[in-house]
């Protein structure tokens, strides 16, 4: 019997700034599942990606972050989801999110919005891309589970930059 998941941990890269082939390892379409290895890099992978870029590659300042961040404790409360942490970086953002509706729309929700009020709040063209297709959607069926992400999130992604961490009752 399968059960629903407690929660989501869901990781989306910015435009261009997590190229297959990059020093620190990548996946491709037939590495792309859960606990399997990462590819080795590659510069002549990661170089070729980088010219098939119809953009340069989109970075989350200060003021950006802060943007992302209020939106997606926005929409959370809008559609009624459960925000555990968020932590919005330069190049990604990790949520841990309870939802009622499967994680995939949760990230497209998301992204959509977020780039809505980048694109209000700072200015920017229609049609900038700001997000990679896709991202990491991993369920997460335990409250241990959960709890350990949260932490990743919060606490091991170096220097804290903007983050929400929820009230646990």
């Amino acid at each position: 019997m399968f059960n629903d998941p407690l929660a989501y941990f869901i990781t989306f890269t910015t435009y261009g700034t997590w190229l297959q082939g990059r020093e620190t390892g990548s996946v491709d379409r037939s590495h792309n599942q859960f606990d399997m290895p990462i590819l080795a890099p590659n510069r002549t992978i990661e170089s070729r990606r980088r010219s098939q870029m119809r953009q340069f590659e989109y970075l989350l300042d200060q003021p950006r972050r802060q943007v992302v961040l209020a939106t997606i404790i926005e929409v959370a409360a809008y559609r009624k989801w459960r925000l555990w942490a968020v932590h919005v970086r330069t190049n990604h953002v990790h949520v841990v999110v309870t939802a009622n509706t499967k994680p995939e729309k949760v990230m497209n929700d998301f992204k959509i919005w977020c780039s809505r009020r980048l694109r209000e709040t700072f200015n920017e063209s229609a049609d900038r891309d700001r997000w990679t297709q896709h991202g990491s959607t991993r369920y997460l069926f335990e409250e241990d589970k959960i709890i350990e992400k949260i932490d990743y999130v919060l606490n091991e992604q170096g220097e804290p930059m903007e983050w929400y961490r929820a009230e646990i009752e």
